[in-house]
């Protein structure tokens, strides 16, 4: 008997090799006669840069280049749609003190000290204009309701609002905010939340550029009293300067490179598989061929997919794999593909096509890249589903699978089951 394991996508050479080494100790301690080879594909069929990352701005810069200028109005908005609030925070802390004075430093300053007693703050009458602005959203007839409708901000516009009116960083600003400058640059703080939630709320779904972002903040800014076209000066100094420092370009530039070079080899290998999955699964079906049977087949991740793929495939055209007798998908995407029509062997609904082999499929319900068979091909014999919890948090739980010794022991059975000699 032999085994054949088929690596998961994102895997190289040293990852495939200690891999490997450990699948490969813990089946020949169970199955002390057997043979058990490895299908190391990522190096020839893995996705790679073939650019090097020239597609990617800002990564790799030509030479003698200027190095990217941050735009400090995006800096800021990145701030207020991670937290809408955060503005109004600035101004419920440190309030409006001296020029001179740290903003991050005691609270109070000069327009506290005279206020008269008795009198209300400007900023609570700012506040109680917002408390009073409708809470659905405007009739598209109006301006602002235009623009709410037309951004796809509408819908999340009231629990912004809410969100804004009530919170505790909107009161204690407007308790400092003790004169008309200082409730012009309230106004124009409680705009920006208000728009800044509207616009996290609808996330992808937001279609709105930035003149129609900072016209909503105009026309709320109006509407309580201020004006959106004088820019705030002490809030605004404070998130100015912290935007520029934790949303710089060149940090954007960071992530952006990390992200698509660092998922070159998982999702690239995924992507690639898709585009150019023909070359991997003739170089499965020579790997599988050439040796005698009788052999069980244990493909991780995309190895499953491409597995089922070539099984599904040779089955339909009559010319089974030689010498297969059994499939074991581990933490597989194929049942998923499969229901979403992306599964190169089968269409949606079709059956698994005679000849076949039998199916273990193990899975890990913390394991997101895991998906269920069975369901998808109702009242087939062939196919075994079996949970394996290796209490671990997804993505660990993705490549935990191997030592845990309830998968060699379900492996153990279904050959027995199978009656492979």
């Amino acid at each position: 008997m032999r085994f054949l394991f088929v690596h998961g996508t994102g895997v190289r050479r040293e990852r495939h090799d200690r891999l490997f080494a450990l699948v490969r100790e813990r089946l020949t301690a169970r199955f002390p006669e057997a043979r058990v080879d490895s299908c190391y594909w990522g190096d020839r069929f893995g996705a790679t840069l073939g650019a090097g990352g020239r597609s990617v701005p800002g990564l790799r810069p030509a030479a003698g280049s200027a190095p990217d200028a941050v735009d400090a109005e995006t800096a800021e908005w990145t701030l207020l749609l991670a937290d809408p609030l955060c503005e109004l925070r600035v101004l419920a802390e440190a309030g409006w003190a001296d020029g001179g004075q740290d903003p991050y430093g005691p609270a109070g300053g000069a327009d506290d000290a005279f206020a008269m007693p008795g009198v209300q703050p400007a900023g609570v009458r700012v506040l109680a204009l917002l408390a009073g602005l409708p809470p659905a959203p405007p009739h598209p007839g109006d301006e602002l309701g235009a623009l709410l409708h037309g951004t796809g901000l509408a819908a999340g516009f009231p629990a912004a609002l809410t969100a804004a009116a009530d919170s505790t960083e909107a009161a204690r600003a407007a308790d400092r905010a003790t004169g008309e400058p200082q409730a012009r640059e309230l106004a124009t703080a409680l705009a920006r939340a208000v728009t800044a939630g509207a616009l996290a709320s609808a996330g992808a779904d937001a279609d709105c550029t930035g003149a129609e972002r900072d016209r909503l903040v105009e026309l709320l800014t109006t509407r309580l009293g201020g004006d959106a076209r004088v820019p705030g000066a002490r809030a605004a100094a404070v998130l100015g300067r912290l935007a520029m420092r934790v949303t710089t370009q060149p940090l954007l530039n960071a992530w952006r490179g990390s992200l698509t070079v660092g998922a070159t080899p998982a999702l690239g290998d995924i992507l690639r598989y898709q585009a150019r999955g023909h070359d991997l699964r003739e170089f499965l079906h020579a790997r599988i061929a050439a040796a005698p049977g009788p052999t069980v087949l244990i493909g991780h991740s995309l190895g499953g997919i491409a597995l089922v793929d070539l099984l599904a495939l040779a089955a339909a055209r009559g010319e089974a794999v030689p010498g297969t007798e059994l499939l074991v998908t581990v933490g597989s995407q194929a049942p998923f593909l499969y229901e979403l029509g992306a599964l190169t062997a089968l269409e949606p609904g079709a059956k698994l096509p005679y000849g076949f082999p039998r199916w273990l499929n193990v899975y890990d319900r913390q394991d997101v890249l895991s998906y269920l068979a069975g369901p998808v091909f109702p009242g087939d014999p062939r196919i075994t589903d079996h949970e394996i919890g290796s209490r671990q948090p997804f993505p660990a739980c993705h490549s935990a699978y191997w030592k845990q010794d309830a998968l060699y022991e379900r492996i153990e059975q279904a050959v027995a089951e199978a009656e492979i000699g």
